[in-house]
């Protein structure tokens, strides 16, 4: 009986010994990705150059189309759209597109081609309804109409420097990169500006601006699979022609006789997340890599009410779950909250640190880290108005990630644009009937 008991407690120690380690391990190595976010954000985004290294100068400035699908009047609109009227580039096109010839957004293009007359604009109004995703429906006409292959596809809340598309089309078109693989997308990490003061639109900039930033900045940075956002996405019409949602390589896709029901932009009108499917699609299809540039997207997020931030969070973990289950379930662990429950039980058993220096420390260099991106990828004219507030806003954002995630991980339908949809296998989705 005592050598049972005995032997009962050495497995216990051991295994919560290995726990102990695992969980230490884990909590390092979330430590590294997101320092590696970091440091590669200040590589890229503090050396951004001031003006435009286009290849265009040395005489070679492929074409490229702007591609901007509208529906009403976003915040800053007149800004967002103005930006693309004043880019440093030689040979590009414009192309608007509204569902509807009543849409207030029309005013406002028309307003600036009538100020902007030596830019070469065409205005498409109405859809050409492929699927279930509005945006899809709105570019169809646009990949169609568009003069050049190479698309440059911008939501209506983005707004750019001058010298975005020609520093884009310098890395799209680089040929001196080692690697194998040919560029086949130039994107930019969205960056939140504020003008409301609502808490929801400040939770939004503190997530955009320092913990998603980070990660979307490290997972690019070591390139193991596909990780894009759709806010401004830089590839070739010619590629997208090629695509059919499958993610299976072309050459598996031969050797299994697959055969697609579409091929191209329509594919894509049964996924909600349009643009992480075409991005991944180009990857693993096609095999092509992709690229940041040293440019951001700026988004002014608008008015936006704690309700409409806990909603669109929710939104999009329920459609990522459809798409990258594993990732979406580990997502927790990978917040601050939860790494340093995990990071705090760790050393207390392994190094018996005392949790009064544990937490605050693991908070503070957290903090400090997350601050350092924010200081990074908003560039030298960042001003940032009250650091307090967004120190309360940022633990607000910490603290507020597990509830949202576990609000989002119980359901399967989403709310986008005024629309209910549900989300189905792969991350496709289907209208709700009301």
């Amino acid at each position: 009986m005592p050598s049972t008991y005995i032997l009962a407690h050495m497995n216990r120690e051991t295994l919560t010994f290995g726990v102990a380690v695992f969980g230490l391990v884990w909590y390092l190595a979330m430590w590294s990705l997101g320092l590696l976010g970091c440091l590669s954000a200040r590589r890229r985004y503090r050396s951004r150059p001031v003006f435009s290294s286009s290849s265009s100068q040395n005489g070679y400035a492929p074409g490229v189309s702007i591609l901007r699908p509208l529906k009403g009047l976003d915040t800053n609109l007149y800004e967002n759209l103005e930006s693309t009227f004043k880019q440093d580039y030689p040979n590009y096109e414009i192309i608007f597109s509204v569902a509807d010839d009543k849409d207030q957004a029309l005013n406002v293009v028309n307003a600036l081609v009538a100020r902007y007359p030596q830019v070469n604009v065409t205005v498409i109004i109405g859809e050409e309804v492929v699927g279930v995703n509005p945006k899809v429906n709105n570019l169809i006409r646009s990949f169609r109409k568009a003069a050049h292959d190479l698309l440059w596809v911008l939501d209506s809340g983005v707004m750019v420097d001058p010298g975005t598309l020609s520093r884009s089309v310098d890395i799209f078109t680089n040929t001196s990169s080692s690697s194998s693989k040919r560029i086949g997308l130039v994107h930019h990490v969205p960056f939140a500006l504020i003008d409301e003061a609502k808490i929801g639109s400040r939770l939004e900039a503190a997530f955009l601006n320092t913990n998603h930033a980070k990660m979307y900045i490290a997972i690019n940075t070591v390139s193991i699979d596909s990780c894009v956002v759709g806010k401004s996405n830089l590839y070739r019409r010619s590629d997208i022609e090629r695509l059919n949602g499958s993610l299976i390589p072309i050459r598996a896709q031969v050797a299994r006789r697959h055969e697609a029901q579409e091929y191209g932009l329509p594919a894509f009108g049964r996924f909600l997340a349009e643009d992480n499917m075409i991005a991944s699609a180009l990857w693993h299809e096609l095999g092509l890599r992709h690229d940041l540039s040293s440019d951001v997207a700026r988004n002014v997020v608008g008015n936006m009410t704690f309700s409409d931030y806990v909603w669109r969070r929710v939104r999009w973990i329920r459609v990522r779950k459809h798409m990258v289950l594993v990732a979406t379930l580990l997502e927790p662990f990978t917040e601050s909250v939860m790494l340093c429950l995990i990071g705090l039980l760790s050393v207390k058993y392994l190094l018996q640190m005392p949790s009064w220096i544990f937490v605050p420390l693991h908070f503070f260099l957290w903090l400090a880290v997350d601050f350092d991106v924010y200081a990074s990828i908003g560039g030298p004219g960042l001003r940032l108005e009250n650091i307090t507030s967004f120190i309360i806003v940022w633990f607000a954002r910490e603290l507020l990630a597990f509830p949202i995630w576990l609000l989002a991980i119980i359901g399967n339908e989403i709310v986008w644009r005024g629309r209910r949809y549900q989300v189905l296998l792969n991350g496709e989705a289907k209208v709700c009937s009301d």
